[in-house]
């Protein structure tokens, strides 16, 4: 089997950064790539910083976005050098995604969304994510100059840096339409997963059942005295819209407990119809 040209891979992975966008699957890909060529992580590690330093700055927030995924999936395959090398030059990644003259600033939101995932996975510690934050509120100023345009297309209008030359990171008007659509794409896939569906069910239908009390006499009762409640004051000619919100909300929250109730007794049936075919199938093998 022919070794791989340690040249050509470093050459696909610059590539593959260069072209990350808003997509989950083109970041997973990329890692993969990099999880795969293991033996040159340190390699492939000073490209992530390169490549860092030299794109535009909606490629560096789209490679620190990268950085989640890599780091993820390289804990769990306990692939802990690429996690180690990031430990050490987090600092040198911030600096490049959102550095201190203010050309990234639009980028800090990324950095802390991203840090505080690494630290929830217990990847980055939270001392070193608090001395970052430290910086990071320094530069999470003027947020739009990076994104704001000249007037009258002005040159004199644009910031200078100390020099009085003019800021050679302002986005151009492409660049700024990129990165709103690629963080419109974000968002649509933060909302997706917000509302996505466990595959199994088992322990939701018993957590129903536990908390869910079953209907008894009570449950009359109380029904029974709270829809006189209703039938008299709503024959009151001085009944309050508040009053009448209450007991519209008391009635609300009796019937969800009640349609939990039957939820949770569906889910249990069909929990013991399968367990008792599995006993059936079972005593006939036998």
């Amino acid at each position: 089997m022919a070794t791989a040209d340690p040249f050509d891979i470093r050459m696909r992975f610059s590539a593959q950064l260069q072209h990350l966008n808003a997509s989950t699957t083109a970041a997973q890909k990329a890692a993969q790539f990099a999880l795969k060529y293991k033996d040159m992580e340190e390699d492939l590690h000073s490209c992530i910083l390169e490549q860092l330093e030299k794109t535009s700055m909606n490629t560096r927030a789209n490679i620190m976005y990268f950085l989640e995924h890599l780091l993820e999936m390289a804990s769990k395959d306990r692939q802990n050098q690429y996690v180690r090398m990031m430990q050490r030059d987090i600092i040198r990644v911030v600096d490049a995604v959102c550095p201190e003259d203010g050309s990234g600033a639009a980028n800090v939101k990324v950095v802390r969304k991203v840090l505080q995932s690494l630290m929830n996975k217990s990847i980055l510690l939270e001392q070193t994510v608090a001395e970052i934050e430290g910086c990071l509120k320094e530069r999470d100023t003027s947020v739009d100059a990076g994104f704001s345009s000249p007037a009258n297309g002005d040159d004199a209008s644009r910031p200078k840096n100390g020099n009085g030359t003019t800021n050679s990171h302002r986005l151009d008007k492409r660049q700024i339409e990129q990165r709103i659509e690629e963080d419109r794409e974000r968002h649509k896939r933060m909302r997706e997963s917000m509302w996505a569906v466990p595959g199994t069910i088992e322990e939701e239908a018993m957590k129903l059942l536990e908390e869910t009390s079953d209907l008894g006499e009570d449950d009359h009762i109380l029904g029974r005295e709270e829809r006189e409640e209703y039938q008299r004051e709503d024959a009151s000619p001085i009944w309050s819209s508040k009053s009448r919100k209450t007991t519209q909300r008391r009635q609300q929250s009796r019937k969800k407990r009640r349609c939990m109730s039957r939820v949770a007794g569906i889910f249990l049936a069909l929990l013991t119809n399968d367990a008792s075919r599995g006993v059936n199938k079972g005593g006939k093998s036998a």
